[in-house]
């Protein structure tokens, strides 16, 4: 898995497209934070501060205060490959982000998402 593309990409700039994602399909921005801040560490006034520095995604993670140890509990397929199967720490965060962000516009219980 070689799209490194992403790596340099503003999180910022996919931020909006998470939120859409979720308010589609009935859930919320608070909902989207919630679960962005769970895999992360950030708080909320952390997670505006990357958003706001337009932080690519290699700095949104490499400065995320500390990574939930219950994410290695997320499995599935997202973008046609095994999240629990990639080897790239970085790429595999990423796709946990997305899997879980999916999984909340798919109408999944809060508590299931966030692995508890």
């Amino acid at each position: 898995m070689k799209n490194t593309r992403i790596y340099k990409m503003a999180f910022a700039s996919v931020y909006p497209h998470y939120v859409t994602k979720a308010e589609k399909k009935g859930r919320t921005k608070e909902e989207v934070d919630t679960i962005i801040c769970w895999l992360t560490g950030y708080d909320l006034t952390e997670l505006q501060e990357q958003i706001d520095t337009k932080a690519d995604f290699e700095t949104f993670f490499a400065e995320a205060p500390e990574i939930n140890p219950n994410a290695s509990k997320i499995t599935g397929v997202i973008c046609g490959y095994r999240v629990e199967e990639i080897e790239e720490d970085l790429m595999q965060q990423i796709r946990y982000l997305d899997k879980l962000i999916d999984e909340l516009a798919k109408g999944r219980a809060m508590e299931k998402i966030l692995r508890t």
